[in-house]
């Protein structure tokens, strides 16, 4: 594409009144503004063959990986022409969705060939770049060449992993046990390792008297803990689970509460893995190992979409309960409206019970609690709070149903939700029931 610049519309501007002086003094001079705007289409298509062409300009987008949300950071385009070609003034915009939160559509020149663009995304999922535009001037600056590129490059946008980390570390150490010596992380949860000399300080519930017999000598039993179980979190991200709690979106709460839990559960051994699900399932990572493996997971959640449809437990979790080959256990996010809703869930819940340990994780509403509890002033007040806990009542019901087909449930505050969940684990770990 190639249009003037201001430095050429402004002499056109200039050479009319000119012109018009010239012919009024002079009448035989009137051919001078022709003559003066064919010179200079002249010299605009001089400057226009004389610039660097579109096809031969090198456009090539720089992104990192993976953005944190509401987590400053930058887009690169650099740009790049062949030797001997000549231009100046070159400026570049990028189009983006508007999750990427560009802070400016055009970019700023980093000195070395290509153009810095800030960023701040404000919501999960995947950033799609879809165009890049760039346009140079020529030696004689009147003329603007543009080239345009379809660039199609998605990048992941998902919770901070350093901060998850450091979080997850954090009320990990505090529960955990830690020692020199592996065999004072005995009792519910562990396996036999092997044996060596008992020393004063050990229990004495360790001493194997047998052994000890044959040996003539003192020997404990040193144990570790059983390690190599398998998690599953399986996130919800239909219709319900897409509405606010707390600020934010219960799916972004839940995606922060499971990936706290994968994180503690690969460091304690374990293997982890994502499931999420709608009105089909959309996710499914399998189980990883290795603390190394936590950012696949980070990167992998980021894909997980907010969701518009209802979610169908019964294909879900009975997809699920099909790939898994060995008991796990499976943590399940969700949020349902009322017991209808949930009569599904209930019925596919009874099948997945009786193979797998079940850990229901949902956010207590405290917006309906606060509409209970709250005084009455009019008769709408009382209204509200008449469905507000009639919904509540429901509620319970489910996870009343729930606790007795032997699933484990974990209800708190939204924000409070990964140490809830955290503790909950190393409990079952702690009474053997992985």
């Amino acid at each position: 594409m190639i249009y003037p610049t201001r430095l050429c519309v402004l002499a056109a501007l200039i050479g009319a009144p000119v012109a018009l002086v010239l012919g009024l003094l002079q009448p035989g001079l009137w051919l001078v503004a022709p003559g003066w705007l064919l010179g200079l289409g002249a010299l605009m298509l001089c400057d226009a063959l004389l610039a660097a062409s579109p096809r031969k300009a090198e456009i090539t987008l720089e992104t990192p990986d993976y953005v944190a949300v509401a987590h400053p950071t930058t887009a690169r385009l650099a740009v790049a022409f062949p030797q001997r070609t000549i231009h100046r003034a070159i400026q570049a915009a990028l189009d983006a969705e508007p999750r990427l939160g560009l802070c400016s559509a055009r970019g700023e020149a980093d000195g070395a060939g290509g153009f810095l663009f800030p960023m701040q995304p404000d919501r999960r999922g995947l950033g799609v770049f879809r165009e890049a535009v760039v346009r140079w001037q020529g030696p004689l600056g009147l003329t603007w060449r543009q080239a345009r590129r379809k660039l199609d490059e998605t990048v992941a946008i998902g919770a901070d992993i350093r901060r998850i980390e450091d979080e997850a570390v954090r009320m990990f150490s505090r529960d955990a046990q830690h020692g020199a010596k592996v065999q004072l992380d005995i009792g519910e949860g562990a396996e036999f390792h092997a044996l060596s000399d008992f020393h004063s300080g050990m229990d004495r519930r360790t001493v194997d008297w047998k052994q000890s017999a044959r040996h003539h000598k003192l020997l404990a039993k040193e144990f570790r803990t059983e390690r190599n179980h398998q998690v599953v979190m399986a996130l919800d991200c239909g219709r319900t689970m897409s509405e606010p709690v707390a600020g934010a979106p219960r799916i972004d709460r839940a995606i922060h509460g499971a990936l706290i839990l994968a994180y503690a559960s690969l460091r304690a051994g374990d293997r982890a893995g994502l499931f999420a699900f709608d009105d089909r399932p959309r996710l499914s990572t399998g189980a990883v190992a290795g603390v190394g493996s936590f950012p696949l997971l980070v990167r992998q959640a980021a894909r997980v979409d907010y969701g518009a449809q209802e979610t169908n437990y019964a294909l879900g979790l009975t997809s699920l309960s099909s790939s898994l080959k060995r008991r796990s256990l499976v943590v399940i996010f969700t949020e349902f409206a009322d017991s209808t809703s949930a009569e599904l869930m209930i019925e596919t819940v009874g099948r997945l019970v009786k193979r797998h340990l079940v850990l229901f994780v949902v956010m207590r509403d405290e917006e309906l609690e606060a509409l209970v509890t709250a005084a009455p002033e009019t008769p709408e007040d009382v209204s509200r709070a008449v469905v507000a806990a009639s919904l509540l009542r429901e509620r319970d019901l489910v996870l009343a149903r729930l606790r007795r087909l032997g699933a484990h449930i974990v209800e708190g505050p939204a924000d409070r939700l990964g140490p809830e969940i955290l503790n909950v684990y190393l409990d079952l770990k702690r009474r053997d029931l992985l």
